[in-house]
């Protein structure tokens, strides 16, 4: 069962904040190396696996340099996210571009980066072979529908506007191959945040039995299977963690029923995990300023959902500790600034006795777990709110900033300023 930690004890926090100001998003380097080679060592189980970081996830170069140097690849969904992977040394077939409804500049910076295209929908593929030209290698995402359930989080299948329907999965590699195409993927992404060993072991039987009918009905043998995504961090204290060696176990004994059964040994093993990679090892650090009593009590913060706006958008858990205090004695809706109301970070949360900087003295720290991904990744700038910076733990205990605090000047510098001197009404 999972237990919340956090590496750093007030009075670092307090050195820390004297140079990087909360709020900032904190992430730490050992537990995000440590995390990878335990999901290389499980997966080594299979010769070809290779994981594609998730950059939706945790969109840092810095991060993203940190998982090439283990032998990570990366999932992109835009031009974008691309450049973020190569500014980190990942090239070629390290990347996979798995978007949708993609402009046509976005399909030739991807062919010309060599990135595996990863195509949502079969129309796409005239689509891609207008705008760029078809690649030697590519790959079809599948929607299953209503064969296979989804998740809170994701939706249902059947109502999700991502990939190909099965009949279309074997009609579009039958294309690919009368096209000319030599190499051939297959991927799907029908969970998030799911912590069911057996649903992902589920999705990788699917995938290798469709694999089989595609041999069959198309003539065409994969190269490799991207499972997606989906694997969830336990956000809660008490909930289990995915076992990375019962998970691999578990798709092996799939593998070895269906695959090598079918002769179609050896099928390549990705994934595109994100969430479970660098999740559990960041953090929002901010500091508690107002305290109001009307028919709740609340601490306000000076950070906003801008900084994280999952609990506002999924109602999701993100646990929160305050830094030298343990002794849960007050009931706190834990807000942040924004004018919205469900700006919120907790709800009727138990917390220990908070003192705000509206006291007299700096307030205390609030720390909110669970951060490393979809946490800075998802602000923005509604209310004028400027998101904040992230900062790294490196292993050897020093602080690194890797992206600054948004100024007011960067919320301003898409604006023409020349040209609205000479705007009349």
């Amino acid at each position: 069962m999972s237990e919340k930690t956090f590496p750093l004890d007030r009075a670092e926090l307090e050195e820390i904040a004297k140079r990087y100001p909360t709020p900032f998003h904190i992430y730490d380097e050992r537990g995000i190396v440590e995390n990878a080679r335990r999901i290389k060592a499980a997966f080594s189980i299979f010769p070809g696996y290779r994981e594609h970081f998730a950059v939706k996830a945790l969109p840092n170069p810095y991060i993203l340099k940190i998982l090439a140097a283990g032998g990570f690849g990366a999932d992109c969904s835009s031009y974008a996210e691309l450049l973020l992977a190569e500014m980190a040394g990942m090239k070629g077939e390290d990347l996979m571009f798995t978007s949708n409804e993609t402009p046509a500049g976005e399909y030739r910076a991807a062919k010309k980066m060599g990135a595996v295209i990863n195509l949502d929908d079969i129309s796409h593929i005239e689509f891609l072979e207008k705008s760029a030209g078809l690649p030697e290698l590519v790959s079809l995402r599948y929607n299953p529908g209503p064969l296979k359930e989804g998740n809170a989080i994701i939706g249902r299948p059947e109502e999700a506007k991502y990939g190909l329907t099965r009949e279309q999965i074997i009609e579009g590699f039958g294309l690919l191959k009368a096209k000319g195409v030599r190499r051939f993927a297959l991927h799907t992404m029908v969970a998030s945040n799911e912590l069911s060993i057996p649903y992902h072991i589920e999705t990788a039987r699917m995938l290798f039995g469709l694999a089989v009918e595609i041999r069959n009905k198309a003539g065409v043998r994969l190269e490799f299977v991207n499972l997606g995504g989906g694997v969830g961090i336990p956000y809660r204290p008490g909930e289990a963690a995915v076992d990375y060696g019962v998970l691999a176990a578990g798709i092996q004994r799939a593998y070895d029923e269906i695959i090598k059964s079918a002769a179609l040994d050896p099928l390549g093993i990705r994934t595109e995990w994100g969430r479970v990679i660098t999740g559990p090892y960041g953090w929002l650090v901010t500091r508690a300023i107002h305290k109001k009593e009307i028919y709740r009590n609340y601490i306000g913060l000076d950070s906003c959902m801008a900084d994280l706006m999952r609990p506002a958008l999924y109602g999701a858990y993100h646990h929160i500790t305050v830094p030298g205090k343990e002794n849960e004695t007050e009931t706190y809706d834990v807000v942040g600034s924004l004018c919205e109301n469900n700006d919120k970070f907790a709800v009727r949360r138990r917390l220990p006795k908070i003192d705000t900087a509206a006291a007299g003295g700096p307030g205390d720290f609030v720390v909110i777990h669970d951060t490393g991904a979809h946490g800075r990744a998802m602000g923005f700038n509604y209310n004028g709110k400027l998101r904040c910076g992230e900062l790294l733990l490196r292993q050897d205990g020093s602080i690194a900033q890797i992206r600054r605090p948004e100024t007011t000047e960067d919320y301003f510098a898409t604006l023409d300023p020349a040209g609205l001197k000479d705007f009349t009404i």
